[in-house]
């Protein structure tokens, strides 16, 4: 995440209590992208401390444990810059300026002078902030996945510039010829599909033929699995590993007006509010605009209320909703009660947890360090890995 300052609900339901689920299930890696936010805001260097130690903060409180996570930094790492310098290189102009976000952000940030190197090449420092881990999943919503798919297509060209050896094609040959005739033809009809369309599906086809040779073939070789895979894919060695998009389930929270949660709109709730000021923003929240008085009845679904009830509210209090509202029943003030209480008791926790660290700030800065070490020894191998394979290692 970019560093923002303090996380607002959407922010948790949006992104932040995904991450707490993933890291029992896999090996993450979480980071502030303290560089992305100079793409936009590169004058903005006065909060830019405050702001990432209050998001990390908000990130311990709601759960993300060090001991099972590694959170860093990602300016302390060079390793980034450097990959993503070497990635430059072998970069097309074209597939940087085709990113649907790029043409979109230059429109919604108007009033900034964003015609610089770095906001241009912002995707392909995410590129590499990826494929320095050599990361197997992107936990994305659907507006990113464009993002990682352009992380795929710069693997997939650096393999194929620097994964080829200078007899790359006679052992792929040799591999294939140990293939009765009919799977040889198989497997390329497979290769040159999936060259041609990209689809996943001769893809699947393709390497699962060769899984069935590696098991059945007794002179097969854990080499000539490698080559046909990367052969099959268009590329030679996997130097960089091609991550897939995390698509998991994700709760939208829009913000206090029915429009998207945000500081800049003054229409937030952040996850450590005082009880008070929730129940002060809850309470004035703009309701059905046809209920102009007590005895009107009114539509929960043009009401931005509505929507804080189904992230928060239990079947039973949703159906209490519904026909209190559509019956003139209850009041507004009475459909909001149910939506303070539930906030007020998600947030108690993170306020419990965030206030040990807040009485010792120490303590956030040594875990953001000690993870950006552990991070560190990861980025160092890859990265030795890379300058092997372009020849940087003399």
């Amino acid at each position: 995440m970019r560093p923002t300052g303090a996380m607002h609900l959407g922010h948790y339901h949006g992104a932040l209590k995904n991450w707490v689920r993933l890291q029992h299930d896999y090996d993450c890696f979480y980071f502030v992208a303290d560089w992305h936010a100079l793409t936009t805001h590169y004058e903005s260097r006065e909060v830019m401390g405050q702001y990432v130690y209050e998001m990390v903060t908000d990130w311990l409180a709601a759960g993300l444990d060090p001991d099972r996570c590694t959170i860093f930094l990602q300016s302390r790492l060079p390793e980034h810059a450097e990959l993503f310098t070497l990635l430059a290189m072998g970069t097309p102009l074209g597939w940087l300026e085709r990113v649907p976000t790029y043409k979109d952000q230059i429109e919604k940030l108007s009033d900034r002078d964003l015609a610089t190197y770095g906001f241009l090449g912002y995707p392909l420092l995410q590129a590499a902030d990826i494929l320095i881990y050599k990361a197997a999943f992107v936990p994305v919503g659907e507006d990113q996945a464009s993002h990682v798919e352009l992380t795929r297509e710069v693997a997939r060209r650096f393999n194929h510039l620097y994964g080829r050896a200078a007899d790359f094609e006679t052992k792929v040959a040799a591999a294939l010829a140990k293939l009765s005739k009919d799977d040889a033809r198989y497997f390329n009809k497979q290769k040159r599909e999936f060259g041609e369309t990209g689809k996943a599906e001769p893809l699947g086809k393709g390497e699962a033929l060769v899984q069935r040779s590696a098991a059945a073939l007794a002179n097969w070789t854990a080499e000539d699995t490698e080559l046909l895979l990367g052969h099959l894919r268009g590329a030679g060695k996997s130097i960089l590993t091609e991550p897939q998009a995390l698509h998991t389930e994700v709760t939208k929270l829009p913000g206090l007006d029915g429009a998207k949660m945000s500081k800049s709109y003054g229409n937030s709730i952040a996850m450590r509010e005082e009880p008070a000021e929730v129940e002060r923003k809850v309470r004035r929240m703009p309701t059905d605009p046809a209920r102009v008085h007590r005895s009107d009845p009114g539509d929960p679904e043009k009401c931005p209320v509505w929507q804080f009830h189904k992230v928060y509210s239990d079947a039973a209090t949703q159906d209490w909703v519904v026909k209190g509202c559509t019956s003139a029943g209850i009041g507004c003030l009475d459909c909001k009660q149910p939506v303070i209480d539930a906030i007020v008791k998600e947030q108690q926790p993170w306020r419990e947890r965030a206030e040990g660290y807040l009485s010792n700030p120490k303590q956030v800065q040594w875990i953001v360090e000690n993870g950006t070490e552990r991070a560190r020894t990861v980025a160092k191998q890859t990265m030795r890995d890379v300058r092997d394979a372009m020849g940087l290692l003399y």
